[in-house]
């Protein structure tokens, strides 16, 4: 049994069968894990969230803002973006069976490997903001997920769509505590200084002229988290792969590359992606 862990496919389905392909993915014994956005600009966003579906208890997939925007739009709250190509599901004859799938998924995984004497780690789209430590971060990440799961989805996908709060306080209450949570989860990409979050910047570091913006895993006196933190959504980063952070999300959708991590021996696998038309 082998685990691997994989970026933003973005519709890209044929990239990640290759990918899976390459590395003789076993559905019926290995585990994968997806960092969000299954779906958006990319060619087959449809047959993502099929085989995703598919592998049952093998597919392991946490929500991007890209998922998340999906399901308001089939909602009604939003139009589908010009550059998306979701509509497919929208008119499949299995739509509500895979949109109940979708919110049914986590916004945080944490496959603890304690047991095995081995760090384990923490998935998320975007990171973890500085304020919070594993335990609240996974707390407030159920909150979400429980309302995203109940009745009351339709009014938090109508009401998620805001910039504020940019910082976290124990005082925020309803909507602004679960826009918060979702913005810090599948949104953030810079800090202040102070750990507020910046919703607008999506450069590389390297190019960044504002020196009052950190990417958020440099944010001084963030809070510790021992396991390694697994994320996507920030393409520009080309990818980073340590002992503390891995960022998958290389730009398959933008013809860069999809990447994937095999859990046990740290390998990674790398396809290079053609640019799909937008």
């Amino acid at each position: 049994m082998a685990t691997y862990l994989v970026g933003d496919i973005q519709g890209c389905f044929d990239d990640l069968k290759t990918l899976l392909d390459t590395v003789s993915f076993d559905e019926n014994h290995d585990h994968l894990y997806l960092a969000g956005d299954l779906v958006a600009r990319g060619p087959d966003s449809l047959s993502v969230l099929r085989y995703v579906k598919s592998l049952g208890d093998h597919g392991h997939t946490v929500l991007g803002n890209h998922d998340l925007h999906l399901l308001a739009v089939a909602e009604g709250f939003k139009k589908a973006k010009t550059k998306d190509k979701t509509l497919p599901i929208l008119y499949a004859p299995d739509r509500a069976e895979l949109l109940y799938w979708l919110r049914q998924q986590p916004l945080l995984i944490h496959c603890d490997s304690s047991n095995d004497n081995a760090p384990g780690f923490v998935m998320t789209h975007a990171g973890i903001p500085p304020d919070w430590d594993l335990d609240s971060a996974k707390r407030h990440a159920n909150v979400v997920e429980s309302i995203l799961r109940s009745d009351r989805y339709a009014w938090l996908l109508e009401n998620m769509y805001a910039n504020k709060p940019a910082k976290w306080s124990e005082a925020l209450e309803g909507i602004d505590r679960y826009c918060y949570t979702i913005n810090a989860l599948t949104r953030m990409r810079f800090c202040q200084a102070d750990g507020s979050l910046d919703m607008d910047c999506k450069l590389p570091p390297e190019q960044m002229t504002d020196g009052d913006l950190v990417p958020w895993f440099d944010v001084k006196n963030r809070q510790p988290i021992d396991e390694t933190l697994v994320f996507g959504h920030w393409a520009a980063l080309g990818g980073v792969v340590n002992r503390h952070l891995m960022g998958l999300d290389t730009g398959c959708v933008w013809g860069g590359a999809l990447t994937m991590v095999r859990w046990e021996d740290g390998q990674v696998f790398s396809l290079p992606c053609p640019v799909h038309a937008h």
